[in-house]
Formats: C-alpha cells, sequence, structure tokens
C-alpha cells in the first residue's frame, strides 16, 4: 500500500536550472530528488513541490510530497535521503500525511525573502546569497513605496513577460525592508508574504524598490505602474541569488 509522505527541505539554488524538472542534461532540484528517491524505493517516484523556483534562487523551508510503498519508517526518510542527495540539498523533515495532501494546491501562502549586501566590498562568505549594492538609498522612499504593493492587485507590471498564466491578480499580505547584520556584513532584506507569486514578480519588485531607493522611480508611481499592468513600466530584475524562499504556510 502506498503512503504519502512530505518533506520539508532546503537548497542552495546557485548550480541548479531551477527547481523544475528539465532536460536530462540540465540539473534540477525536482531531477534530483526524484533520481535518489527512485533508487532508494525501487520504484519510479514522481516529487511535487509546493512551486517552482528559478535557476539561482534558494530555498530555506520548501515542501513537498511523494508517494512510495517503501517499507523505510517515515522518521529515517530525512537521514536516508541526506545520505545520498547530493550536498547542496537537505531534508529537514519528513511526515506522513493524507491521500488528499498536496504540496502545491494546499499551500495557502508563502514568505521570500531576498538578501542585499550593502558592505563597502562584498562579503566571500555571502556572495551566492546576496545582491551586493554599494549605491546610497533612500530606505524613507523604498518603504513608502512598498506599503502601495500591499493588498490585492493586477501584478502584471512585476511579473516577467514570459509568466503564462492569465489570471495575475495576487495578494500581497505584508513587504517589509529592514537593516541587519550577517557575518559583520550590513544587509537590507526584503521580506515579502503573500497567497502566491508570479514568475520573476519578488525580483521585479525588489529591483523596482531599488529604482525608488536611487531617485529613479517616485513613490507615488507605483499605483500607476500596477494599473498600467505593462512590464516595461516597472524597474530592474534583481538578481536571482539574493532570493529566498523562505517559508511555505
Amino acid at each position: 500500500m502506498k503512503r504519502k509522505i512530505r518533506l520539508e527541505f532546503a537548497y542552495e539554488g546557485t548550480h541548479f536550472h531551477g527547481f523544475q524538472r528539465q532536460s536530462a542534461d540540465r540539473r534540477t532540484v525536482q531531477g534530483e530528488l526524484e533520481r535518489v528517491l527512485s533508487t532508494l524505493t525501487g520504484e519510479a517516484v514522481n516529487f511535487y513541490g509546493s512551486g517552482r523556483t528559478d535557476a539561482g534562487v534558494h530555498a530555506r523551508a520548501q515542501v513537498g510530497h511523494f508517494e512510495t510503498s517503501s517499507p523505510i519508517p517515515v522518521a529515517r526518510w530525512p537521514f536516508i535521503l541526506n545520505q545520498h542527495l547530493p550536498p547542496d540539498i537537505i531534508i529537514h523533515k519528513a511526515e506522513a500525511v493524507d491521500a488528499s495532501f498536496h504540496a502545491r494546491y494546499d499551500a495557502k501562502s508563502k514568505v521570500y525573502q531576498y538578501w542585499m549586501d550593502r558592505g563597502d566590498t562584498p562579503d566571500l562568505f555571502l556572495r551566492r546569497f546576496t545582491w551586493h549594492m554599494r549605491h546610497p538609498l533612500d530606505l524613507a522612499a523604498m518603504r513608502k513605496a512598498a506599503r502601495y504593493l500591499e493588498g490585492t492587485h493586477d501584478f502584471t507590471t512585476f511579473s516577467s513577460a514570459k509568466t503564462p498564466l492569465e489570471n495575475r491578480v495576487r495578494t500581497l499580505y505584508s513587504v517589509q525592508i529592514e537593516e541587519r547584520c550577517q557575518n559583520d556584513a550590513p544587509l537590507l532584506v526584503f521580506s515579502l508574504h503573500g497567497n502566491g507569486f508570479l514568475y520573476n514578480m519578488v525580483r521585479i519588485i525588489v529591483g523596482t524598490l531599488v529604482d525608488v531607493g536611487r531617485g529613479r522611480i517616485v513613490p507615488d508611481a507605483i499605483p500607476e505602474m500596477l494599473a498600467a499592468r505593462d512590464r516595461t513600466r516597472a524597474g530592474i530584475t534583481a538578481p536571482p541569488q539574493g532570493l529566498i524562499l523562505w517559508k511555505v504556510l
């Protein structure tokens, strides 16, 4: 009899072509998980995540599930998987769930963080997880602009033109910007909590807020940007390495 098992796991996205399985010559998180799970169980295992992350994007607490007839005790899965998976994927937790559970469709909301290194020189040990930005930034203006993004909006302007979805309405519960210190490096941390995110949405929002901070965009222009539903009206797309899927609720 098959059981459905939910995993909570982390990965460093630097050397992955994103989460979603692709061609055999492209290394992906889903592909690595399915390869190892299939080897351990002797079954053709399909693994489903709560969502996709792009190439170079990381996850601190991604959620996924798979089904198996393997007798391996649920509590042993993290230890066993961590012995066989590559070191840039770490399983934190495993639990048996009801057959109706689905990692993607049962996700109610997600939290993403974006880390920016504000030091005069890049921190060597944070370079894979931050965007180094030494230009002066007006944080008050950025926070004012962020308030306009909270709530329910059509985020077409803040999504890639490649986004395949027709419905681009999403709700952002909060967009916060805080100063923090990590390894003695000054960081600016963007935290976005929403019910769903479009392709490149967080990175475009961060890039736009940086343009606000640099005086290239005024905060009060955000409502007009949203209403325009035109990607060319928003700011730059922040690079992928600073983005982390922080939590799935």
